[in-house]
């Protein structure tokens, strides 16, 4: 009889185990009695891609507006053309007349090793230098651009980005 009891025994162990480690995880990801949570949660379990619960919502348009901007990746931050810093602003005039650019590698394929960005096809991406005050390089500053017009900001070379929001 206790032969009997102990595979049982094992098997509710596991299945305790299991739905804690589930109830980790959604802990984790913001769960509780906040309704976002539930939402993502829902969505993620149908299959459907659910932006990050950390990432900030889409700046409005100024004045709310009507412009009908989407980001690429609504998992991440976005910012404001006009909040980027005037050199950021300098090379995206260069990117909209095509150059001619400061730096020898503007324009090359960007990569996306890291995949901190959208998951594209090789070559879909291009960065470019955001000349940094002070610095004796190219520095740690760069927008990245997407084949499909998107645009985005590193501050920090690669290591986070922020879409770039081109109606403010």
């Amino acid at each position: 009889m206790t032969r009997r009891k102990s595979p049982l025994v094992v098997v509710a162990v596991l299945i305790l185990a299991v739905l804690a480690g589930v109830g980790y995880l959604l802990a984790g990801k913001g769960g509780g009695s906040h309704p976002e949570a539930a939402a993502t949660s829902t969505a993620t379990a149908a299959g459907t891609s659910a932006p990050k619960p950390s990432a900030p919502k889409p700046t409005p348009p100024p004045g709310g507006g009507g412009s009908t901007w989407v980001p690429a990746d609504p998992a991440l931050a976005d910012v404001c053309r006009t909040k980027l810093p005037s050199q950021a602003q300098d090379t995206l005039a260069l990117i909209a007349k095509n150059g001619p650019y400061p730096y020898n590698r503007d324009g090359i394929v960007f990569e996306n090793r890291e995949s901190r960005l959208p998951k594209k096809a090789d070559g879909y991406y291009h960065e470019f230098t955001v000349v940094t005050p002070g610095s004796n390089d190219r520095g740690t500053r760069r927008v990245v651009t997407g084949g499909s017009g998107e645009q985005y900001w590193s501050a920090d070379h690669y290591a986070t980005f922020q879409e770039i929001d081109p109606r403010c």
